[in-house]
C-alpha cells in the first residue's frame, strides 16, 4: 500500500534471491564436492559466468532501486547492501577470471606438450626386427632363401 511504483524493489528482490540460490547451490556442490562427479561441465566457466552475471544484475538492481526508492530506512539499507553485494561478486568476478586463464593456460600446454611427445616418439626409430633395414649381406641372403622357397613351391 505504501509502495506505489514498486517495480524497482521487486526487481531487486528477484535479483539478490535469485543469486542467494544459485550461489548458494554452487558453493554445496564445491563444498561436497559433488562437481567431480559431473566432469562434463566446465566448472571454473560456470563459476565465473555465476559471478559475472550476479555482479552485472546486482549492479543494475542497486541503481534502479537508488532512483526509484521512497527514501525509507529499508530502502536506503538495501542501495547500500546491495553495492556491496555488486562489490564482493566483482572480486569474485576477478578471481575467477585469474582461475579460468591459470586453467585454460594449463590445459593449451598440456595439449601442446601431447603433441611434442607424439612427434618426437613417432620420429624414434623402432628396433622390431620386422621394420629393420636389411644390409647388403643380409639383402642378399635373403634373396636366396626366397628363391629357394619359390624353387621349391613350383
Amino acid at each position: 500500500m505504501e509502495c506505489s511504483p514498486c517495480e524497482g524493489l521487486y526487481f531487486f528482490e528477484f535479483v539478490s534471491c535469485s543469486a542467494l540460490v544459485v550461489t548458494g547451490v554452487l558453493l554445496l556442490m564445491f563444498s561436497l564436492n559433488l562437481h567431480t562427479r559431473i566432469p562434463q561441465i566446465n566448472w571454473n566457466l560456470t563459476d565465473l559466468v555465476n559471478t559475472g552475471l550476479s555482479t552485472f544484475f546486482f549492479f543494475i538492481a542497486s541503481v534502479v532501486l537508488a532512483a526509484l526508492n521512497h527514501k525509507t530506512g529499508a530502502e536506503i539499507a538495501a542501495v547500500i547492501f546491495g553495492f556491496l553485494a555488486m562489490a564482493v561478486y566483482a572480486v569474485n568476478t576477478y578471481l575467477a577470471i585469474k582461475k579460468w586463464r591459470m586453467n585454460s593456460r594449463q590445459q593449451n600446454s598440456r595439449q601442446t606438450s601431447d603433441y611434442i611427445r607424439a612427434r618426437t616418439e613417432s620420429r624414434e626409430v623402432d628396433h622390431r626386427p620386422e621394420i629393420q633395414r636389411l644390409d647388403g649381406k643380409e639383402l642378399s641372403s635373403y634373396l636366396q632363401d626366397l628363391l629357394q622357397f619359390h624353387s621349391w613351391c613350383t
